[in-house]
């Protein structure tokens, strides 16, 4: 009898070797599966649209990780690419959303920004309403300190300090352009424009898509990076400006108390000469 051994059909050969059992995990998976290069036979459909439609029907086993269906560790090489693909999606999607959530927080920063110039503005033309009494309730002190006889002790009104007025009341050229850049740097004079959009040819497997993604996560990333750091620079204006607003809030309230303490001085003199 001979001792050699025939080689094995092809039938034969595909049982031989089934799933992931033979030492080369790629032989379960078809050429066509794994390079996306082909079309459905008989169909004319290309890989690209296969791929579209693999992932609108097993969006539900890659959403739960494959926990119904073995787990990860038991899927094919070209089920594992499409749950790469469908999770560079995935993420696409949530970063797009956080740029969202970041331009729209950008905006009402913006808005509380430029509320804040305008109360600071008020609160210096208050001040400033307030220092402009002070000449004439001087002018109506001194009157009636003259009046009262010639033999009444002269009245002097009672002043703790000089009426300060607020630091700044002008808006000078440099102010305003100030002023300017800074909206400007905050898109309130034109939005800032987001990196250039860029254009990808239908993804002919798997891993041509988890590239494409990748590119399209890195432009977001950019622009969110951009936008961290224009609200972070937000963040320290808006603390430059409440601090800014404390000193003239302190300084307008001793200038209004020290008015009202000269106003009711000025009253009860005149009390006291209708009552002679």
């Amino acid at each position: 009898m001979s001792t050699w051994k025939t080689p094995l059909s092809g039938n034969q050969q595909q049982h031989a070797k089934p799933g992931f059992s033979g030492s080369n995990p790629f032989d379960s998976v078809p050429d066509s599966d794994r390079f996306g290069d082909s079309k459905d036979k008989g169909s004319g459909t290309t890989s690209s649209q296969v791929l579209h439609s693999g992932f609108s029907t097993a969006k539900a086993k890659y959403k739960n990780d494959f926990r119904d269906s073995g787990g990860i560790e038991n899927q094919s090489v070209q089920e594992l690419q499409n749950y790469s693909a469908y999770k560079a999606e995935e993420t696409t999607i949530k970063l797009n959303g956080c740029l969202k959530i970041a331009e729209e927080i950008r905006e009402g920063a913006s808005n509380t920004l430029v509320t804040l110039h305008q109360q600071g503005e008020q609160i210096t033309r208050t001040h400033q309403a307030v220092a402009d009494i002070e000449p004439d309730l001087s002018r109506g002190e001194k009157l009636l300190g003259s009046l009262g006889g010639l033999f009444s002790k002269k009245w002097k009104p009672k002043k703790t300090h000089k009426i300060k007025g607020p630091l700044s009341i002008k808006d000078d050229s440099s102010e305003r352009s100030r002023h300017l850049e800074q909206r400007q740097r905050l898109g309130l004079a034109a939005p800032l424009p987001r990196s250039e959009p860029q254009h990808f040819s239908e993804p002919a497997s798997a891993l041509q898509k988890v590239e494409i993604e990748k590119a399209k996560q890195d432009d977001v990333l950019s622009d969110l990076s951009n936008l961290l750091g224009e609200l972070k620079n937000m963040a320290i204006d808006m603390g430059s400006e409440f601090e800014k607003q404390n000193v003239a809030l302190d300084r307008a309230q001793d200038d209004v108390d020290e008015m009202n303490t000269r106003v009711h001085g000025a009253n009860l003199r005149g009390r006291r000469l209708l009552r002679k």
